[in-house]
């Protein structure tokens, strides 16, 4: 019988089948280089998709450049089949749209929003040599002369505590963006470099064998990984509170049923204590959730750090 006999009368047509997820391997676009913080963690997220997904392959695919910039925008512009990932950061989905007019991405209209994955707080660290010992002792010596602070880039959450100690203190300090924190860490260990924001996972090393010294880390806690580093709200400087984050993202109108399974996947890898495990000797947080909280979470983050970067007049030239 003809389709159009069937349709006359009345019999329904056999649904078509779709196409099993995933059926070939899966991209996640790390928006930096490799061997930075972002690419560790893309990896091990890689690893917990690709045993969810019953051992699917997952590549990491680093394109690097813009503050993440590059990346992002290849992701928002690939096809929603599931085949393409994002793992996007504090920068690209929270501080860029702020300082590049000419972005070639919306954060939030150009994503389907999977997971909010990891956080992690931020240290201010000094080299020894500075002769600082204490956030007091590196106030004082920065009104007295000019002192250099770097960060992994223009837009990352570096960037942004250095505006707010700006804001806090009235100190102006230079802003030296690097391309990544590794290399901001190997100046700041010969001298080059005076101090630098950065997160938990490279400075730790330096710290517990003295060749850096921290002075200050964000959060109402001090962390368990480095207990003699003082919050910064314990040297008098409470609105110096950011965290990094990392966030899965896929290309917009990605189905529903894909979304869904990611976003199960990744919040059960969460939740592993092998996972709690690698993310603790690291100083990263957990997050998780539903891809409507990360999108909520999102929102807030913009609006946040909109005003930040309108107040101290950050650029994306630093």
């Amino acid at each position: 019988m003809k389709r159009r006999s069937l349709l006359a009368t009345g019999l329904a047509l056999p649904a078509l089948a779709q196409p099993a997820w995933p059926d070939r391997p899966i991209r996640l676009v790390v928006p930096f280089a490799g061997g930075t913080s972002t690419d560790i963690l893309g990896r091990l997220i890689a690893g917990q998709i690709a045993a969810g997904l019953g051992g699917a392959v997952v590549v990491v695919d680093n394109r690097a450049g813009a503050g993440g910039t590059i990346g992002s925008q290849h992701v928002a512009q690939s096809p929603a089949d599931g085949a393409t990932l994002l793992l996007g950061t504090i920068g690209t989905h929270a501080v860029n749209p702020h300082l590049m007019p000419n972005l070639p991405y919306d954060p939030a209209r150009d994503f389907t929003p999977i997971i909010a994955h990891t956080k992690t707080k931020m240290l201010l660290v000094v080299r020894p040599q500075l002769g600082v010992r204490d956030m007091a002792g590196f106030l004082a010596l920065a009104r007295s002369r000019p002192l250099s602070i770097g960060t992994s880039g223009t837009g990352t959450a570096g960037l942004l505590a250095q505006a707010l100690l700006s804001e806090a203190t009235g100190v102006a300090v230079t802003h030296v963006p690097y391309r990544d924190g590794g290399r901001a860490v190997t100046d700041l260990l010969s001298g080059t470099l005076d101090a630098m924001f950065y997160h938990t996972q490279f400075v730790r090393p330096h710290i517990e064998a003295g060749t850096i010294l921290g002075l200050g880390i964000t959060g109402a806690a001090r962390s368990p990984l480095l207990p003699a580093v003082p919050t910064f709200a314990e040297a008098g400087l409470p609105g110096i509170n950011i965290e990094a984050w990392w966030a899965i993202y896929a290309p917009p109108r990605l189905p529903a049923s894909i979304t869904q399974r990611l976003n199960a996947v990744l919040n059960a890898a969460l939740a592993q204590p092998e996972t709690m495990a690698a993310l603790d000797r690291n100083g990263l947080e957990p997050m998780g959730g539903s891809p409507e909280e990360l999108a909520q979470f999102q929102a807030r983050e913009l609006v946040l750090w909109r005003e930040v970067v309108r107040r101290a007049n950050i650029t994306a030239e630093g």
